[in-house]
């Protein structure tokens, strides 16, 4: 099993930001910053990373593909789709994205029309657009679940892949963005069992992070650094490595290299608890 995180390049050379990450025991990475206008450093980015054995596990493509105006929703599926034709071409293992927000003014804010028939049905036919675009031939594409945005579940996960119906179309595991109640708070490692064991086959990349609920009213549940919260980190372990593909445990979300260092220090010792050893 592999772990990654941001790193802080002190060079541009892809050698160089491939070893970064073998210096810092990371066996996976996020793309570098890399456009398809410059497809000589693409591909000098992947060979790059496979010689040091690093696996580019996603590329962001952090637009929304449900925005209220037609033709924002049309320039955010263009990019989607280079960010997508980029993580097939870079070696990754996903391009990465959420379904998006019907919200006007937070692109992935919560709205009431988020999960219905209608935020479903457009869904289906956004991931459809950027598989049968870019026609990726090794990279998946896959949506993070959202706490008030599709899919906010195992289930509703399941009836996409079943709707959408493209080889190619993944999930991506982030059970923080599934703990929005205090039961599924103290509850966690039996929905992340639910996760593994319902859409296993289909999970390509996985987010690391950690949430902790407050002893305020009403519910407050905040993002915080793996080890400051609740999350079930051992079962998690143990549930990516016991995966068919070998998934990559990526952390985000915090603001400096030492911050990132106390969390991988954390995960690590979750993974020894575990039995499970990262590369």
């Amino acid at each position: 099993m592999r772990l990654g995180a941001p790193v802080w390049y002190s060079s541009d050379d892809p050698e160089e930001m491939a070893r970064a990450h073998v210096a810092l025991g990371y066996g996976a990475a996020y793309c570098p910053d890399l456009s398809l206008d410059d497809l000589p450093r693409v591909r000098a980015v992947r060979e790059a990373f496979e010689r040091e054995g690093v696996a580019i596990a996603e590329v962001g493509a952090w637009r929304n593909m449900m925005a209220p105006g037609e033709s924002e929703r049309k320039r955010n599926l263009e990019y989607v789709c280079q960010r997508m034709a980029l993580a097939d071409e870079v070696g990754a293992l996903c391009c990465v994205n959420i379904s998006g927000s019907f919200n006007p003014e937070q692109w992935d804010g919560p709205h009431p029309e988020n999960t219905s028939q209608q935020g479903f049905d457009l869904t289906v036919q956004n991931v459809r657009h950027v598989l049968d675009t870019v026609r990726p031939r090794r990279a998946k594409f896959a949506l993070e679940m959202m706490p008030w945005g599709l899919p906010d579940s195992p289930d509703s996960f399941l009836a996409l892949l079943r709707a959408v119906d493209r080889p190619a179309f993944a999930v991506h595991l982030d059970p923080v963005n599934l703990v929005h109640s205090p039961p599924r708070y103290f509850a966690n490692g039996a929905l992340i069992q639910e996760c593994i064991s319902k859409l296993g086959p289909w999970i390509v990349s996985a987010h690391g992070k950690d949430i902790l609920l407050s002893n305020r009213l009403t519910t407050h549940l905040d993002e915080v650094r793996p080890g400051l919260g609740n999350l079930d980190y051992v079962t998690y372990i143990r549930g990516l490595d016991g995966l068919p593909a070998d998934v990559p445990l990526m952390l985000e979300h915090l603001s400096s290299p030492e911050e990132y260092a106390e969390a991988t220090a954390y995960v690590r010792s979750m993974a020894e608890r575990a039995g499970v050893t990262f590369v």
